[in-house]
């Protein structure tokens, strides 16, 4: 199975948001929505990766996206910087470093991944998606159609991955769907082939299904004794149908480490809401649930997410929307990421 290595060519330092200089420059080409097109769609048509540009495409074309982050078709668009031809150079460099890495698990339109910097050398993360395998966990349903948590959780996770992978990172995914990938569909198909990171099958009964993936965890912590190293699980939670929720996270009351991780996390999901739904306050939370197995018993500092409520229509278009799944992993990662920088100035 595959298991990611810490990553040393340092490039281009991804940026989340652009200045206004920047946004109306004159390198910024004009394209037109045609029918049908989303934000993914647009950018992989000229040649940009969607990962990297979503952020910088929103800021300079906020004014002109509409609800769930649609485009109108027939308006015009500015393209971040560095499309069309510029971006065919740049691939065509970083063919031949080190820098770009071929990751299958990834899914054939991810699966090339360019090294950003080295933000994250030398940490240790292992990336647990909920559930798997026989066991949908939570189940909703949108319109005509049903939708679980392990889908739903693990193309989080696994957006995640690639993210802290580009900043350096060691990455294990504990759980692996081999065929899945990253995917952009909003109805993610169900199914129940996803393995360990072993490679062994998942198995049906619940109490060894979660010592099965800790075990896995803990095993691998015994090879990083000297590391930072942080463990995330991700779920999707079930409520009533009416209710509302924003992301919150726990951690173990005695892990001042899973603490802090998840505050800082925390704080990004804040900031973000500010700044992006300035008219709503986020709810979202952190606090102790030492008795969650995946908490209680893995070896590294453990920070357990959940993303919103399965059931409920404005929670569902969080995690349904390809666009909102890839932003829940880029502010996930920033806060991962402050944590990181955070311990090496102690």
């Amino acid at each position: 199975m595959i298991m990611f290595n810490t990553l040393r060519t340092l490039i281009l330092s991804c940026i989340l948001s652009l200045t206004a200089s920047f946004a109306f420059s004159q390198s910024n080409s004009k394209v037109v929505a045609k029918a049908g097109d989303g934000i993914y769609l647009l950018l992989r048509r000229h040649g940009l990766d969607p990962t990297q540009h979503l952020q910088a495409f929103m800021e300079l074309n906020k004014k002109n996206i509409g609800q769930d982050n649609s485009l109108y078709a027939g308006r015009t668009y500015f393209l971040p910087s560095g499309s069309a031809g510029a971006a065919e150079k740049t691939t065509v460099k970083a063919a031949t470093a080190p820098s770009v890495l071929e990751v299958p698990l990834f899914g054939e339109d991810y699966a090339r991944v360019e090294i950003l910097d080295r933000e994250l050398q030398g940490a240790v993360y292992y990336l647990m998606a909920g559930h798997s395998g026989p066991d949908p966990g939570a189940v909703g349903k949108y319109g005509p159609y049903m939708l679980s948590e392990d889908e739903y959780a693990y193309d989080v996770t696994v957006r995640l991955a690639r993210r802290l992978m580009e900043h350096g990172a060691t990455v294990y995914m504990i759980i692996q769907d081999p065929d899945d990938g990253i995917r952009d569909e909003n109805i993610l198909k169900m199914d129940r082939d996803e393995l360990s990171y072993s490679g062994k099958p998942i198995p049906y009964d619940h109490n060894k299904r979660l010592r099965q993936r800790v075990n896995e965890v803990n095993k691998l912590y015994l090879q990083h004794q000297n590391d930072y190293q942080r463990m995330l699980s991700v779920h999707v939670d079930s409520r009533s149908k009416s209710q509302n929720i924003d992301v919150f996270f726990y951690h173990h009351e005695n892990s001042p480490s899973g603490q802090a991780l998840a505050e800082r996390i925390h704080e990004v999901f804040t900031n973000k809401y500010n700044r992006y739904q300035p008219n709503r306050d986020y709810y979202g939370s952190v606090s102790p649930r030492s008795s969650l197995y995946v908490v209680k018993y893995s070896n590294p500092p453990t920070v357990f997410v959940e993303l919103g409520n399965i059931r409920n229509d404005k929670d569902q278009r969080r995690f349904v929307i390809p666009n909102n799944r890839q932003a829940l992993a880029n502010w996930i990662c920033d806060g991962i990421m402050a944590d990181y920088k955070a311990s090496k100035e102690k």
